[in-house]
């Protein structure tokens, strides 16, 4: 998660003072494909100091905001590298950053390009005109499934940890047989949350995230319970009902962060709701646990 590059400017190509400075921030992978799109022009490129998190989410927390942008132009001397006033920002950047407030502190003029690094080319190409496409933002099915990856490598130590004692805990108490069955459990219930709720996003009723894993794991809970001959003590399985949707619609609530659609107190406040009850279910779910190994 050191994925930094130093703030400043940046040469692509070979940059005149008549030539675009495209603002964007020190997340790398943000860096290279911003650089990357614009391989075959000459630009300035200026970069803010994000602390390695993308335009979006950095816009939000407010680090791709106002005082950056003008704390660069200042530092950098872009004023006496370039002929003219303007900046060119990322529309994602937008909720950052008070335009008529760069505009009187440092005197650019700030325009909004795209979404996608990818349409710079073409921007700059048509004389810095933003089309309805480029505006645009998807959230396709390919387009989420590239970011499960991205959460199974966050979550894989902690999940894994747990999952290990999960099996442990459960062939101690009763058998082998039980642990595998319990281990199963908790890890198609980790599934549900991190990979099918954003493969189904669109389809899941409601609009909380928690909910939809919720759902989902109430659907793995039943499966499993039938799967297995449906032959579970009634208070193992009021303990599955409980924990295992809870610990789905956990996973699910991480997946706020990457969506196009959600906003910052929007997010809060289901985090604020949804936490306590998932600690709830599953506190509940392990004291039944407990109780049911002296019943």
């Amino acid at each position: 998660m050191s994925y930094i590059v130093p703030p400043g400017l940046y040469a692509v190509g070979q940059p005149t003072p008549d030539s675009p400075v495209i603002v964007t921030a020190n997340y790398k992978m943000t860096y290279d494909l911003v650089r990357q799109a614009l391989v075959r022009c000459d630009a300035w490129l200026l970069v803010l100091e994000t602390y390695g998190i993308n335009v979006w989410c950095a816009a939000g927390k407010g680090t791709f905001g106002t005082q950056e942008i003008v704390r660069r132009v200042v530092s950098s001397r872009l004023v006496e590298l370039v002929n003219h006033r303007s900046l060119v920002l990322p529309i994602l950047g937008a909720p950052g950053v008070a335009a008529h407030q760069v505009k009187s502190q440092c005197g650019f003029l700030i325009r909004y390009a795209a979404n996608r690094a990818a349409d710079l080319p073409e921007y700059l190409g048509n004389g810095m005109q933003t089309t309805p496409v480029m505006r645009a933002l998807s959230f396709s099915l390919a387009e989420r499934l590239v970011l499960i990856p991205v959460e199974l490598v966050l979550e894989l130590k902690a999940v894994t940890l747990i999952a290990l004692a999960v099996l442990l805990g459960f062939s101690l108490a009763g058998s082998f047989a039980d642990g595998l069955q319990a281990f199963s459990a908790y890890a198609g219930a980790f599934g549900c949350g991190i990979a099918l709720t954003p493969v189904l996003l669109p389809w899941l009723s409601g609009r909380r995230f928690a909910l939809k894993g919720a759902l989902l794991g109430l659907l793995w809970t039943c499966c499993c319970y039938f799967l297995s001959g449906g032959g579970w003590p009634l208070l193992v399985t009021l303990a599955a009902v409980l924990v295992l949707p809870a610990v789905s619609a956990y996973h699910a609530l991480n997946f706020t962060g990457c969506t196009p659609y959600t906003s910052r107190s929007g997010v809060r406040k289901e985090l604020r709701n949804s936490l306590p009850v998932m600690a709830g279910a599953v506190g509940t779910g392990l004291l039944l646990l407990l109780i049911s190994l002296f019943v």
